[in-house]
C-alpha cells in the first residue's frame, strides 16, 4: 500500500481531485474506479469521490503495476478539481490570465485545451465564470459551445455561491457591507474578519453583485486593499505571482438540479505570505474548516 498524508496546501480538496493530482496523465474516470474497487482508503475506512480532505488525513492507494506507471508519469498538469462530461472546474493559479495578453501569450483556456487534448480528450474550452490574472482559485469550464450555454444562462439567471480569501492591509471592522456603486451601478460586497496577522487581516469575503473588479475595488474604498493589488492600492508583494486573493468555495447548479460544492485548495505562495505575516497555517486551516458549513449561503446576481 502507498501513504500519503494530506498536508495544507491539499486541505479541503475532494478526494477524487486529489488522485487526479497523483495521476494525472490517467483517464478521467480512472479516479472513481480506483474508489468504487476499494483501492483507495481514507483514514482506513471507504470514502466517496466527492469527499473533502482535511489536514493530517491518510490515503493509502492499492499497488498495481497500472498504478505504478500512472504515478511515474508525472508531468506539468491542469489542477482539475472536478470534471464530468460538460465541465471541468480548475483551480487556476495566481499570475496566469484566462485568455492569451499582449505582455503573455501563456493562458488558462489554450494551456488547457493543449493538456485534454495531450491527454486524449480533445475538446475545446469556454469560461463560464472569469478570474482577474493576479487572483487564483475556481474557474469553470465547459467543455463544449452548448454546454457553456446552459452554465452561462444558468449563471446569469440565478448567480453563483462563491466565497472569497483575501488578506488585506490593515484591520477593518469585524464584518461590513460595502454598498459603493461601481461604473454607475449598485454594488455591495460582504466580509468577516477570519483571523489577524501583522498589519493585516485574513477576510472572508462575498460579493453579492459581480462588477468588474468589485472586491479589489470596494476593499480600496474601506482603505484596506488586497495585498499585493499594485492597481489598487495593495503594493508589491515580492515573490508572489498574484495578489492575495483566492476564489476559495463556489457552489454549481448542474442542469440535473443537483449542486456540487467546490474547495479550491491555496497555492503554497499564499501559506507562505501567511507566515510571513504572522498567521499560522494550522490556525488557518481550523479557521477555514467553517467557511463550509457555518457562512451563509448567498447568491450572487448579475
Amino acid at each position: 500500500m502507498l501513504s500519503y498524508t494530506i498536508t495544507a496546501q491539499d486541505h479541503g480538496r475532494r478526494l477524487e481531485s486529489f488522485l487526479r493530482t497523483l495521476m494525472p496523465t490517467a483517464p478521467s474516470g480512472y479516479p472513481r474506479k480506483l474508489l468504487k474497487s476499494g483501492a483507495v482508503r481514507l483514514n482506513g475506512g471507504a470514502a466517496a469521490p466527492d469527499t473533502l480532505l482535511s489536514l493530517h488525513d491518510s490515503v493509502t492507494l492499492k499497488e498495481s503495476s497500472a498504478v505504478t506507471a500512472l504515478l511515474a508519469d508525472v508531468r506539468p498538469t491542469l489542477d482539475i478539481l472536478f470534471e464530468d462530461s460538460q465541465i471541468a472546474v480548475i483551480n487556476k493559479p495566481p499570475g496566469l490570465p484566462m485568455h492569451r495578453t499582449a505582455e503573455l501569450e501563456e493562458n488558462l483556456v489554450e494551456f488547457g485545451q493543449s493538456w485534454m487534448e495531450w491527454r486524449g480528450t480533445p475538446c475545446k474550452l469556454y469560461p463560464v465564470n472569469r478570474l482577474d490574472r493576479g487572483t487564483s482559485g475556481t474557474v469553470i469550464l465547459a467543455k463544449s459551445s452548448s454546454s457553456a450555454g446552459i452554465y452561462g444562462r444558468h449563471v446569469k439567471e440565478t448567480g453563483l455561491d462563491k466565497l472569497y480569501l483575501a488578506l488585506v492591509s490593515g484591520t477593518p471592522g469585524q464584518s461590513g457591507v460595502i454598498n459603493e456603486p461601481l461604473d454607475d451601478k449598485e454594488s455591495e460586497t460582504r466580509y468577516r474578519i477570519l483571523l489577524t496577522g501583522e498589519n493585516c487581516a485574513l477576510l472572508a469575503v462575498t460579493p453579492i453583485s459581480g462588477r468588474m473588479h468589485q472586491i479589489r475595488r470596494h476593499l480600496e474604498m474601506i482603505g484596506h486593499p488586497v495585498l499585493g493589488d499594485k492597481r489598487y492600492g495593495g503594493g508589491e508583494l515580492a515573490g508572489y505571482a498574484g495578489f492575495a486573493l483566492h476564489s476559495y468555495r463556489t457552489v454549481i447548479v448542474r442542469p440535473e438540479g443537483d449542486s456540487l460544492t467546490v474547495c479550491a485548495p491555496l497555492p503554497q505562495g499564499l501559506f507562505d505570505l501567511f507566515e510571513k505575516f504572522g498567521i499560522q497555517t494550522d490556525v488557518f486551516v481550523e479557521t477555514v474548516n467553517t467557511l463550509t458549513s457555518n457562512l451563509p449561503y448567498i447568491i450572487i446576481k448579475t
